[in-house]
């Protein structure tokens, strides 16, 4: 880490558990794809969006890697799916993803993993509050970015696109979903850093 770095962030949980170095780097990145597609798995399926882990991967993956890693993991994620891999929800993926109601979520994933590696790096993830914080204002954003993009989506289905409709298809059906993620999130950071505060007591 540069002495620039160093004065306006610390170590995330992943610089604690291993060196930093290219070849860690990569191996990170890679293995937050294979977290954010093992939990893009574990679903209900629901249309045009189903409620799946996805969203508590990339929180998970996004704070422990720090931003440039966590978003270059989700962006990994994106363009290996799209490229063709079966790694989105349902064993799904290809070119033709892109034309998926959902598929708005996943590009919300990349910027929802870099602002929160950002405020990680800052220390969010260690305290409860801050955590909670940090993580309820990361899991606000695939839905910034997917409820717009669902609202063109159905329009050009010729489904009903208005508000109240792209609500009652993209966010009421989540909402318990994405507390649990939120709450699991938010708890489940502090409490690996004070385990490794503990081991390194």
């Amino acid at each position: 880490m540069t002495n620039t770095a160093a004065s306006t962030s610390r170590p995330v949980l992943a610089d604690r558990l291993v060196a930093r170095g290219a070849a860690t780097d990569v191996a990170l990145v890679l293995g937050g794809v294979a977290v954010v597609s093992a939990l893009a798995q574990v679903q209900v399926p629901l249309w045009p969006v189903p409620v799946t882990g996805q969203t508590l991967g990339v929180m998970l993956v996004g704070a422990s890697l720090g931003a440039r890693r966590g978003a270059l993991s989700l962006a990994t994620y994106l363009v290996l799916g799209v490229a063709g891999l079966p790694i989105f929800a349902e064993f799904s993926g290809g070119p033709l993803s892109v034309l998926k109601p959902s598929f708005g979520f996943v590009i919300g994933f990349v910027v929802a993993a870099a602002v929160i590696g950002w405020l990680s790096e800052r220390d969010w993830d260690k305290k409860w509050w801050r955590s909670a914080a940090a993580f309820f204002l990361a899991s606000l954003i695939p839905f910034a970015v997917g409820l717009p993009y669902l609202a063109v989506v159905l329009g050009s289905l010729g489904l009903p696109n208005d508000l109240p409709s792209v609500l009652a298809a993209g966010l009421y059906p989540f909402i318990v979903g994405g507390i649990a993620k939120w709450l699991i999130a938010a708890a489940a950071l502090p409490l690996a850093w004070r385990a490794l505060k503990r081991i390194g007591d």
